[in-house]
Order: structure tokens, then C-alpha cells, then sequence
């Protein structure tokens, strides 16, 4: 499965294969740290998949080990495999994209956190709390916020819970990523007002917008879902969705018997905090927003889960241990049945712009040149061309900008099917590829 549009642009960032491609306001530089150890040097992408995935691996591994001491280890491990097992996990983890960073992050931070104030004396903890607090803000400024601020509302304003030195390592781990971004808007944004204007205008304008029925029907495998139109998914595809908040609502029930209250509270209110902007504040959908959730609500459920296969006795054990199973097998089946069509689909749409890619290449665009248009910025990376847009989200240039650049080296502009060229580019040959478009401005001589 080739490189996704938003991967192109992370890569791009650290990679010789092509000019860094724009990078809009909301994107943080998490991902092109992460990647760089091997994108600096390789542009295989088979290379980078198998990286990423044993890296993400030893950060679940990593950020369940957070945990222990305050859940038994069964629990963490089948929090661990109920997390794993989501499609949207097993999709975006080797992928060159922030959100199952952010899920690690949280997941890493929170444990830490708990063991701190269960242990002030936990130098390990407190190291760690900052580290996740860290790795989140590097990858996701605004979600890290969002996910820590419960804790730091425990760490300032309820004196039983106050930490100093913990209150500065995650104020630090903050500090470091948020700092960057927040240094890069004055650099290269016009200032932080206009950064943080421009990444609200990007994600369609952050407010009241309930997007609950949008992530619905996102779980069918659509990774962005934007306009999210269309029938809701079969009950099949959903039902976990709707089951989760009634075991998460179960979990403090099962914490107070089983002496771990504060724990289980603590993971449910970050997560729910941790899924309000993508529930309640954007107007659309993309089911790997929702992951540093699912990742926090994995550990009180898998306690539920437990619970509910040990606790009843005498014969209603096997009858409720055999339901849990057979809703655990069916679940597996839907996940694995998503993830295979998006992964069909999502390669079919990849392979499409490697064609379009060549097809440049043999009409003699090849670098140094300059796509523009539908898809530009992607097909651009596959091509090794710089990419430019003169309007949009993704606007860096202007019609004189790229005129006089086809005076210099070759220039095309990509036209996606019931689509019209751009005007400058009306009188340029026009070449048909995988649906697409291709004016080609007239070599020089």
C-alpha cells in the first residue's frame, strides 16, 4: 500500500525523493521526527511500513507497561489485544500519521500518571508522564490538551493529588511540542492568532457541529469522511461502537469492588475529553481521530470484560463466559473484514497515482518539476516533483508563480474526472491516466 495524502506530505518533509510539499496550519512536525530515521535515507516505502509497525508495537507494548501495578496483567493485556484488534489500529499503525501516536502518548501518560500518585517517589513514572505528555504534542498540539487536561486540573486544583515535580514534567513535555508549533507560527504563519485561525478554517471552522453520526459512518472503512454523507453502516459494522460506552459506563461499578476506583475514572474521563472536539466541534469525520479514546477506554473495559467471565457463579459462568467469546469472535471477524476492504481499496486508489506518476514521467515531466491541481500534492511525491496550489487549504503560490515556473522546467496541472483545468492551463495538451486529467505546458526551448 503505497504513501496516503497526508503520509506524502509528513514524508516529504524529510525525504530527498521530492520537494517538502506544503504544510498546513494544523500540522505539527511529530511525524517527519518519527519517519526520519529511515525516509532520510530510503524511499521505500515497504521499508518505512515495516518500521513504523514494529515501532508502534513497542509503544503499545511500552504504554500498557504504564499500568502496571494498578491493574492485574490480565487486564492490560486484553486492553492491549481489544485495541489491536480495532481495524482503524491495525490501519493506521505502520502508517506515517500523528493519531496512534497521540493514542500512545495518552495511553503511556495516563498510567504513568496514576503510578506517580499512587508513588510520588516513582522518578521512572514521572519521566514517563512527561515522555507521553511529549510525544503527544509533538504529533498532535491541540489533542494533547484535550487528553491532559484533566490531569492537570487534578494536578493544580485538588490538593490530594498535587505533584509538583510531576506538574513540571508534563508541563515540559507539553512545552517542548507545543513550543515548536508555537515558534514555527511566528516563523512561517504570520504569528499564533493566525496559525491557530487558519488550522480552525483548514479542519471547515471548530464550533458546535455534532459529528457522532459522521463517525458512524466512518466505521465502514471511509478514512475521511468529508462531506459525510450516505446510509449509516450495516448494525454489524457498528455495534462495538454502541456497546463500548455501556461496558465503559459498567467499568467504575467493576473498579469500586475491585478496589481500583480512581484509576478507572481517571482513563474514562480522559477519554471522554480526548473524543469531545471530534464528537461535538468539527463538522466531519475520520475514524483515526477517535484512536487516543479507544485506547484510554480499552483498559476499563477489558476490566468489565474480565469481570463479567469470572464473576457470575455456578451455571451461569459458562453462559456468560461463552457470550463474551462469540461476541469477542464476531467482532474480530467485522474488524478484519473492514480493515481487508479499506486496505483493497485504499492500495487500488495508491496505484493509481504511481500510474499517473509515470505516465508524467514518460510525457517528460520528471524533477526538477511542479504539479498543481486535484491530487497534486500526492501524485507529486510519487512523481518527485514540488507540488502547488493557487487557492484552497493547501494555497502557496500564485497563477504568475507557477506561469513563470513552466518557463523554467516542466509543469503539469491534473484535472480529476468532471473536472475542468485551471485557466492558465486551457491551451495545454491534454493526456487521459487513471481517471485523471493531465495538461502538460509546452516545453521551452
Amino acid at each position: 500500500m503505497g504513501l496516503g495524502w497526508d503520509e506524502t506530505v509528513y514524508v516529504s518533509q524529510v525525504s530527498p525523493h521530492a520537494p517538502a510539499a506544503f504544510f498546513s496550519a494544523p500540522r505539527a512536525r511529530g511525524v517527519p521526527l518519527l519517519v526520519a530515521p529511515v525516509a532520510v535515507w530510503s524511499s521505500s516505502t515497504e521499508l518505512l511500513r515495516v518500521y513504523l509497525a514494529v515501532l508502534s508495537g513497542v509503544g503499545l507494548y511500552l504504554a500498557l507497561r504504564a499500568w502496571r501495578g494498578l491493574f492485574p496483567v490480565r487486564v492490560t493485556a486484553v486492553a492491549g489485544a481489544l485495541f489491536a484488534s480495532l481495524w482503524v489500529t491495525l490501519f493506521y499503525g505502520p502508517q506515517a500519521m500523528p493519531n496512534y501516536w497521540v493514542a500512545v502518548g495518552a495511553l503511556g501518560c495516563v498510567g504513568c500518571f496514576l503510578r506517580v500518585r499512587n508513588d510520588p517517589g516513582d522518578r521512572a513514572a514521572v519521566w514517563g508522564a512527561g515522555a507521553g505528555t511529549a510525544l503527544m504534542a509533538w504529533m498532535r498540539p491541540t489533542d494533547t490538551v484535550w487528553v491532559t487536561l484533566p490531569l492537570f486540573v487534578l494536578l493544580v486544583g485538588v490538593g490530594e493529588w498535587r505533584r509538583p515535580r510531576l506538574l513540571g514534567a508534563m508541563a515540559a513535555g507539553l512545552g517542548t511540542g507545543a513550543g515548536a508549533w508555537v515558534v514555527e507560527a511566528y516563523a512561517q504563519y504570520g504569528g499564533l492568532v493566525r496559525r491557530l485561525a487558519d488550522a480552525s478554517r483548514v479542519q471547515g471552522g471548530l464550533g458546535w457541529n455534532i459529528a457522532v453520526d459522521d463517525q458512524l459512518r466512518s466505521l465502514v472503512g471511509r478514512t475521511l469522511c468529508r462531506p459525510c454523507t450516505g446510509d449509516m453502516p450495516h448494525p454489524a459494522i457498528t455495534a462495538w461502537w454502541f456497546v463500548l460506552p455501556v461496558l465503559a459506563a459498567i467499568g467504575p461499578a467493576v473498579a469500586v469492588r475491585a478496589g481500583r476506583a480512581a484509576p478507572t475514572v481517571v482513563a474514562l474521563v480522559c477519554a471522554a475529553t480526548a473524543a469531545v472536539p471530534y464528537l461535538f466541534l468539527i463538522g466531519y469525520a475520520a475514524p483515526r481521530f477517535l484512536l487516543p479514546a479507544y485506547a484510554l477506554l480499552a483498559i476499563p473495559v477489558a476490566d468489565v470484560l474480565l469481570s463479567l467471565v469470572r464473576g457470575p457463579g455456578g451455571a451461569w459462568r459458562p453462559v456468560v463466559g461463552a457470550a463474551v467469546v462469540l461476541g469477542a469472535v464476531g467482532h474480530l471477524v467485522v474488524q478484519y473484514a473492514v480493515l481487508a476492504r479499506t486496505v483493497e481499496r485504499t492500495t487500488a486508489s495508491h496505484r493509481d497515482w504511481d500510474r499517473t506518476a509515470a505516465e508524467l514521467r514518460r510525457l517528460g515531466v520528471r524533477p526538477p518539476c511542479l504539479l498543481t491541481g486535484n491530487h497534486a500534492i500526492p501524485i507529486a511525491y510519487y512523481a518527485g516533483c514540488a507540488s502547488a496550489h493557487t487557492r484552497g487549504n493547501n494555497a502557496n503560490t500564485t497563477r504568475e508563480g507557477i506561469l513563470e515556473t513552466a518557463e523554467r522546467i516542466p509543469v503539469a496541472a491534473l484535472v480529476a474526472p468532471g473536472g475542468g483545468p485551471p485557466e492558465y492551463a486551457r491551451t495545454w495538451p491534454a493526456h487521459e491516466v487513471a481517471g485523471f486529467r493531465l495538461h502538460v505546458a509546452p516545453a521551452r526551448r
